[in-house]
């Protein structure tokens, strides 16, 4: 590895966008080791990367991963940065399955958890899915379900790498910063939730280069995706926006929910019993409009609706168990 570029982060130099590819690509050709792994983690821990920097990362990743054409869908995902350090249940995942019982395609990616107890690899794996990254098998998917799902290490050689390191260190890293903009099936709109609100505006600066139909989402008390628990921003190509609870409130009396409410299981085997119960209409109110109004803001990039006739759809998918078979048809593929 060049230490040139280790000695310019640690003396809080930032890198050009050039200098960032770099560095990944070299990371993806073993000529970083354990140790230093750690130093550039450790570095993006305690400040967030620039426009540049992120740029130049995910440049190497998209360029180093497995290419797959899914640009006949007209699809969203809805994923988020993760590392909020909130322990939510698996509020994107859920979403994503009541956007596809509406009738409309999800390209879903995601990962194990890293930096949470379950993330959206552990509960697809716990329930059965099998990943792949085949190009036909998705579409088949896509053309049946509605639904495919990504997993990224099977696209993104370089993150089976350093997946050993992240488990070690247990808390975000600059690859949670990452994910969300790695989708390989480069869907045509995503739901972009972000744990802070500098990286949010940082996204969006990157975004506003990009033909992405997207919105970006951050609730102001620190979650990665809207919880009705605070106001939230939001970044689309029109600009940027707050939400108020009331408005989030879509069409009824305010709705504030209480974090507690919004907690994941102990373990993976909990949060899937979590997972299931929602998707079988047996969730709590708040986990229904948590859901809900995740699934909304997809549907309202998909169309010109408004959010009141998206939240209806939404919960409709939900109520009349088409989410619920959606992950049936799934499964059964």
């Amino acid at each position: 590895m060049n230490n040139k570029i280790l000695k310019n982060l640690f003396i809080e130099k930032t890198l050009t966008k050039q200098e960032a590819k770099n560095l990944f690509i070299e990371l993806s050709k073993g000529k970083i080791n354990q140790t230093q792994i750690v130093a550039i983690a450790t570095i993006y821990n305690m400040r967030t990367p620039t426009l540049e920097e992120i740029v130049g990362f995910r440049q190497a990743m998209m360029e180093l991963s497995i290419k797959i054409n899914l640009t006949e869908f007209n699809a969203v995902d809805i994923v988020g940065t993760g590392g909020d350090e909130k322990n939510t249940f698996n509020i994107s995942t859920l979403a994503c399955f009541i956007v596809a019982g509406t009738g409309e395609k999800v390209i879903k990616h995601g990962s194990f958890s890293f930096s949470s107890i379950t993330g959206s690899s552990n509960i697809l794996k716990g329930l059965g899915y099998h990943f792949t990254n085949k190009e036909e098998n998705l579409k088949n998917q896509l053309d049946k379900v509605g639904i495919c799902y990504l997993h990224a290490p099977i696209f993104h050689p370089v993150l089976n790498r350093i997946s050993g390191v992240r488990k070690e260190l247990g808390v975000k890293t600059v690859f949670n910063t990452l994910g969300p903009l790695l989708n390989p099936g480069k869907p045509k709109n995503q739901l972009l939730g972000v744990n802070n609100l500098e990286l949010a505006r940082i996204y969006y600066y990157m975004y506003q280069n990009t033909k992405n139909n997207y919105a970006i989402i951050h609730s102001l008390d620190g979650y990665d995706e809207i919880t009705l628990t605070s106001d939230v921003k939001c970044y689309t190509p029109k600009g940027e926006r707050f939400y108020s609870i009331k408005e989030l409130g879509i069409g009824k009396k305010q709705i504030k929910v209480n974090p507690n409410e919004l907690k994941g299981g102990k373990n993976t085997e909990e949060n899937i019993r979590i997972f299931i119960s929602v998707l079988s209409g047996e969730g709590t109110l708040a986990q229904n409009e948590v859901v809900l109004t995740n699934a909304t803001f997809a549907l309202s990039l998909l169309n010109q609706d408004s959010l009141e006739n998206n939240y209806d759809k939404a919960k409709y998918s939900l109520k009349s168990g088409k989410a619920k078979n959606i992950l049936k048809k799934l499964l059964s593929l």
